[in-house]
């Protein structure tokens, strides 16, 4: 399987939809909020509040090349909204208008992907199961200790976890050892694609065989609901990619994000 146009649709196309859901999923919970989202020139372009990590377009030119109104109905859908304009880009995307817009990349993101009958995760003695919902506040709590340290977000963790716990197409992990709950992750299924996310373990329990567990755990359920190919995206050169090339995973491409930061022609 080669790192082409085909591979980048299917996993921007299937983050985009575990992103779908998880706007869905805020607008249940918290309609007060406006949580919405549209699909303009093949972008989802989606709105979970002002500063949220998931307010952005997945997409932008994988299915479709924008036009300049194209861009200016996105770019409307944020800034009625009082949110700035961020899209998340593949490298085979056409972005030939970005820089005539006021674009400027600011950060970047290792797709990377993994056939799954190349797969050979092993377990341990770390148990991993999915959460039911009588589990779901303890998911959360696992979820927001583990991610305490990531600062840029760290309050807005429990919020978003909250909001992943109960989408659509999703299912939650949890990681034990010797029944105390130690690490939580997310599966998100899209078309034949699994999207390993979330995945977290609290300080005090780490390299003990949790994110060994999880990975395996979610590789099997994956591969039992008749997907074929798995995907986890991470910061280049961090903890997360190396710990998902050592599961087999390898680099698709890198993303990158984009920020306006000039309306067109200023």
């Amino acid at each position: 399987m080669f790192a082409d146009l085909t591979l980048a649709r299917r996993l921007e196309r299937t983050e985009a939809s575990a992103c779908r859901a998880f706007v869905d999923a805020r607008a249940e919970m918290r309609p007060e909020l406006g949580a919405s989202w549209t699909e303009i020139a093949g972008a989802y372009a989606m709105f979970d509040g002002v500063g949220s990590p998931i307010t952005q377009t997945f997409g932008l030119g994988m299915f479709e090349i924008a036009t300049d109104a194209d861009m200016e109905a996105i770019e409307t859908f944020f800034r009625s909204r009082g949110a700035d304009v961020h899209h998340e880009v593949s490298p085979l995307a056409d972005i030939s208008l970005l820089n005539s817009r006021g674009y400027e990349p600011f950060e970047f993101t290792s797709v990377m992907f993994q056939p799954l009958d190349e797969a050979h995760s092993t377990g341990n003695d770390v148990v991993a199961r999915i959460a039911g919902p009588e589990d779901y506040s303890t998911w959360v709590d696992v979820s927001t200790d583990g991610w305490s340290e990531a600062q840029e977000y760290a309050h807005l963790i429990r919020d978003l976890s909250e909001v992943s716990v109960g989408r659509s197409n999703s299912l939650s992990f949890l990681a034990e050892i010797e029944g105390c709950p130690v690490a939580a992750g997310s599966l998100c299924l899209h078309d034949g694609v699994a999207l390993f996310a979330g995945a977290c373990t609290i300080p005090s329990a780490r390299r003990q065989g949790a994110q060994q567990a999880l990975h395996h755990a979610r590789m099997q359920y994956a591969k039992e609901a008749g997907c074929d190919l798995a995907m986890m995206c991470a910061a280049p050169g961090s903890t997360s990619q190396r710990n998902a090339e050592r599961h087999g995973f390898r680099i698709a491409y890198t993303r990158i994000k984009w920020r306006q930061v000039r309306p067109p022609g200023a």
